[in-house]
């Protein structure tokens, strides 16, 4: 029996997920993400409460979280993966109603998404992330941020506070080194306000995941986040800037499945 596949390109921002739904509701048993990590999480947004799976083929700037379950970067092997691999379910998270595959967060990190999405015209990937974070950086005041985790809080100021599905952003920056995306939690990276000289030497070690042993870096799991601040400051959604704090972040469990490399 023949598969028959159709390629629609996006237009704007917001209209994977539409698609998605769209296609989804006709009874499209496979919708894949050909893009990155907002074309990914948009899809799965749409897919929410559907029968469809979800492919995804990593042709975006970062494709972190391809990378983390391991779907190749190689496009001919990514597609193979599509035909040979597992459907597994994975989690979601949600922030104010919209769902994300990666991650989500406010502070520093989605200011530096606002700079990378405007554009740098000489560099891609992990390149630009990383010119957009030293010139974000000799701008960027660290709010006042009362944040709720469960039933704990903390109030102090605050660079930022990234909540993970999965592990990295930003083209490899392992901001939560130990999130799974399919243990029904969240995983909550905190970084308490530093100097630009301490952050400038702490940055580095993002790439590796060992940041989380600075003393200023809290980690922790959750399965509701609020972040509250002033001033408001931007939120990320899978690397695009989606409105200002107050924030309300939650993990649905399980939520989507996706077509993922057979171990």
């Amino acid at each position: 029996m023949g598969m028959s596949w159709l390629i629609v390109p996006t237009e704007r921002t917001g209209h994977a997920a539409e698609l998605t739904r769209q296609f989804a509701q006709q009874g499209v048993p496979l919708i894949v993400a050909a893009g990155g990590d907002g074309t990914a999480g948009e899809v799965a947004h749409g897919m929410v409460g559907t029968h469809a799976r979800m492919g995804i083929l990593p042709l975006g700037t970062g494709n972190d979280f391809a990378r983390c379950v391991g779907i190749p970067q190689n496009l001919p092997e990514a597609v193979e993966a599509l035909f040979t691999g597992t459907p597994r379910r994975v989690d979601l998270g949600v922030v104010n109603g919209r769902h994300f595959l990666n991650i989500a967060g406010c502070g520093f990190d989605a200011a530096v998404a606002h700079r990378v999405n405007r554009g740098y015209r000489f560099l891609n990937g992990t390149a630009a992330y990383i010119a957009a974070v030293l010139q974000t950086l000799a701008t960027f005041q660290p709010a006042q941020m009362h944040i709720t985790i469960d039933a704990d809080s903390l109030t102090e100021r605050i660079l930022l506070c990234s909540v993970a599905n999965s592990q990295s952003y930003g083209g490899g920056m392992r901001i939560a080194p130990f999130a799974q995306v399919d243990d029904g939690l969240l995983d909550v990276c905190i970084a308490k306000a530093v100097s630009k000289l301490e952050f400038v030497r702490v940055f580095p070690r993002v790439f590796k995941g060992t940041h989380i042993a600075h003393p200023r870096f809290l980690m922790l799991q959750a399965n509701r986040v609020i972040v509250e601040s002033v001033p408001p400051v931007p939120v990320l959604v899978d690397g695009d800037v989606m409105g200002t704090t107050p924030a309300q972040f939650a993990v649905c469990p399980g939520a989507i499945e996706v077509i993922l490399p057979s171990r």
